[in-house]
């Protein structure tokens, strides 16, 4: 088994869109409509056919809570793993993005948080090398 696609929900998937290509450098894989339903997926341009990511609209009022509560509590809504947290930190700040927590090193990696500007919370996480 494998983990092909993962989600997270987005307060506007045209601005979400932008933010995790042109900010965080996603390249965006699929974006098809069928009616008010839109399927918009990104991924690394570093691995094109691995995981996807769908940037899922939050239309339900369930999906709608659970993103809220988690950005509330300060829980990220996805971690992406980097071998340059301090370098993605530099460039992904250069283009504007919000950082909650800048490079930390915590047992066993360094993290940096920022906010996707879509409603979520998102960690970078670089592993420590011993």
């Amino acid at each position: 088994m494998k983990i092909k696609l993962t989600s997270v929900y987005v307060d506007d998937q045209d601005k979400a869109l932008r933010f995790y290509t042109e900010v965080l450098g996603f390249a965006k894989k699929t974006d098809f409509s069928q009616g008010p339903y839109r399927w918009l997926t990104v991924a690394s341009p570093e691995d094109p056919d691995g995981t996807e990511l769908q940037l899922a609209l939050n239309d339900n009022p369930a999906a709608k809570a659970y993103q809220q509560a988690i950005f509330q509590q300060g829980q990220p809504a996805a971690m992406f793993f980097t071998d340059d947290v301090k370098g993605d930190y530099e460039r992904i700040k250069a283009r504007g993005a919000e950082f909650t927590m800048p490079p930390t090193d915590v047992t066993g990696s360094t993290i940096a948080m920022l906010n996707d500007t879509c409603g979520n919370l998102i960690q970078l996480t670089q592993l420590a090398r011993y």
